[in-house]
């Protein structure tokens, strides 16, 4: 099984080549790192026992950040090594993990790549941040007798369905963990049934609740509002990680916001993938509205434009603050939504479409606990009406606002610990790994 997965991937990547190819020219996306994808990497130096922990974009980037220090902390003597998949996760890791020993691009799972890779890091332990399973790059751990674990590992309803399809393979597979370290018993409940020993799963909750402890001084923070005016009480709509079709979305319920008597509202899009800015900046410009993009040079009238475009990574945390209301995006296009847990960590008014299965266990927690919106499904058209209706009915109450923001905030609280949670299973399954590895 393992050789018809092989030909299997190599037939996917040669069919999606020329797509590949043709996004390298329009937007340098897969290029970057090629090398490195294909196993070519600088071995690591040194001899000191390496901690290689993965994350395959933006999100996972963002939940292992209290995780990486833990690890710094706890494994002082160990290398920490993070790979990603995307290129935005690659820029945002350099970003959030500099003191990380190597940042570099996840191996496509052949085994001649996934070997040349592990040869240049050299592993003690593998941790992959939830549920990323490569199949040949978790035999060679096994074969390798490298500890692997799967952390803050979620498996969707739809995801357990696929994987039933081929559950004699995918039981091989999950058999190569040492342990799975799930958010809910949902979860753990499903890679159980899918074939893992119930004595290598547990629970631990979701670290992305433990996301906001490890923030620095937000100086990004001050630098926005004083560059853009964001503190002058003006109303300040931000559309979070928005997706293909979400911006057009967006900016009909803007005009019929304004036009509903908050002419002073301005908005601010943050688009998810890098490789969507100069799109989005293209419907700006076709727009009647002023606009900048976060990337020019300063400029006095900054503080005056009705829409600002930011057009870049990792920074998005540092506009929740300064939010009278949060649309996280993901959720109108069926992407499944994204992350409600930063915004709601700063105490911000959020408001989500009714496509959010990446997260259906929080956000059901929030709908009921009242701590956030979200939207019915809509017919096609009808959305940007009710999107600017919940707008305007926020916007005209201030306090429900702010009963909205502190509900989210205390939940938030009331649910963090995971990842210490988390560590603690990880020392324990390296201390047995270690005593297995002496008495053999």
């Amino acid at each position: 099984m393992y050789l018809v997965y092989s030909l299997l991937l190599g037939l996917g990547f040669a069919i999606m080549l020329p797509k590949f190819l043709l996004d390298a020219l329009r937007h340098g996306k897969y290029i970057s790192g090629l090398r490195q994808r294909l196993g070519s990497l600088e071995p690591r130096p040194g001899s000191q026992p390496a901690i290689w922990l993965h994350c395959v974009s933006v999100g996972e980037v963002q939940a292992a950040r209290p995780l990486f220090q833990a690890l710094r902390r706890e494994f002082p003597d160990h290398a920490i090594c993070i790979s990603t998949v995307t290129v935005t996760g690659q820029e945002l890791a350099r970003q959030a993990f500099a003191e990380a020993a190597r940042v570099f691009y996840f191996p496509v799972d052949w085994r001649w790549s996934v070997r040349r890779v592990m040869d240049a890091i050299r592993p003690s332990v593998v941790l992959l941040m939830e549920t990323e399973l490569w199949p040949n790059f978790l035999r060679e751990c096994h074969q390798r007798k490298i500890p692997a674990a799967v952390v803050n590992g979620r498996l969707s309803e739809k995801s357990f369905k696929r994987f039933q399809l081929i559950k004699s393979f995918i039981g091989k597979v999950l058999n190569n963990l040492t342990l799975a370290v799930m958010q809910t018993q949902a979860d753990a409940a499903r890679v159980r049934d899918l074939g893992l020993p119930l004595d290598r799963i547990e629970v631990a909750g979701n670290m992305k609740f433990d996301a906001g402890e490890v923030a620095e001084p937000n100086l990004l923070e001050n630098e926005f509002a004083s560059r853009f005016g964001f503190r002058d009480g003006r109303p300040i709509l931000l559309a979070a990680s928005t997706h293909d079709s979400e911006e057009r979305i967006i900016l009909d319920s803007f005009t019929r916001l304004r036009t509903a008597g908050f002419s002073q509202a301005r908005l601010v899009v943050v688009p998810r993938h890098r490789e969507r800015f100069n799109f989005v900046a293209s419907l700006l410009e076709e727009s009647k509205y002023s606009w900048v993009r976060r990337s020019h040079p300063s400029d006095p009238t900054d503080r005056d434009v009705d829409i600002v475009l930011f057009d870049s990574i990792g920074e998005l945390r540092s506009l929740f603050p300064l939010a009278t209301i949060v649309f996280v995006g993901g959720s109108i296009a069926r992407i499944g939504g994204h992350n409600v847990l930063e915004p709601a960590e700063a105490g911000a008014c959020i408001v989500t479409g009714p496509y959010t299965k990446n997260f259906d266990e929080i956000v059901k927690t929030f709908t009921s606990r009242e701590a956030l919106i979200q939207l019915d499904e809509q017919q096609n058209g009808a959305m940007a009406t009710t999107l600017s209706e919940v707008f305007v009915e926020l916007l005209n109450d201030a306090d429900r606002r702010k009963e909205l923001g502190a509900r989210g905030k205390v939940l938030v609280e009331e649910n963090r610990g995971a990842t210490i949670r988390t560590l603690a299973l990880l020392k324990q399954m390296l201390a047995s790994t270690e005593r297995k590895s002496i008495s053999s």
